[in-house]
């Protein structure tokens, strides 16, 4: 990967009433951190805001489980010979990102810049199914938080 950082176009949808939802900038700053060194120029991608209803709703009709959960990327695939830079779409649910930080003992900001480094790696074509990919990905993750000043979220706190 080089250091090349692509220009981004981020559509951000808030579509709960979420108190101390990170600012703009902190989601276009993790995007950038996540996408730093793809070889491309131009990313778009969604990231939606939603509650805990609208989650647990796409989670049982695109994963077949139950319950709302953390982050679901849905990554783009154009059809063939359509060259864009569309991403996908991330859908955070506020509610479970604040609880799991609390009951991690994480502050807000670092789980939340997790959560859209995370599914913007799944939106690549990162994923965590196997063991060995697991540890890839989280490598990764790790490291891009690093850069931007955030532990490593896999890391065992005092809390847990």
């Amino acid at each position: 990967m080089s250091d090349a950082r692509p220009a981004i176009e981020l559509d951000l949808q808030v579509a709960c009433a979420a108190a101390d939802l990170p600012a703009r900038e902190a989601f276009e700053a993790w995007a950038a951190a996540a996408l730093a060194g793809e070889d491309r120029d131009a990313a778009e991608l969604t990231i939606r805001i939603v509650d805990a209803a609208e989650s647990a709703e796409l989670n049982r009709r695109y994963r077949h489980r139950s319950g709302p959960t953390n982050v679901l990327s849905f990554p783009f695939e154009a059809p063939p010979g359509i060259d864009l830079p569309l991403l996908g779409d991330l859908v955070v649910c506020a509610p479970v990102v604040a609880r799991e930080a609390a009951a991690q003992g994480k502050p807000a900001a670092a789980h939340w810049a997790h959560m859209v480094v995370h599914g913007i790696l799944h939106l690549l074509g990162y994923d965590h199914l196997e063991e060995e990919e697991a540890a890839g990905m989280e490598a990764l993750e790790t490291a891009i938080l690093a850069r931007i000043g955030y532990p490593d979220p896999y890391r065992e706190t005092a809390g847990e």
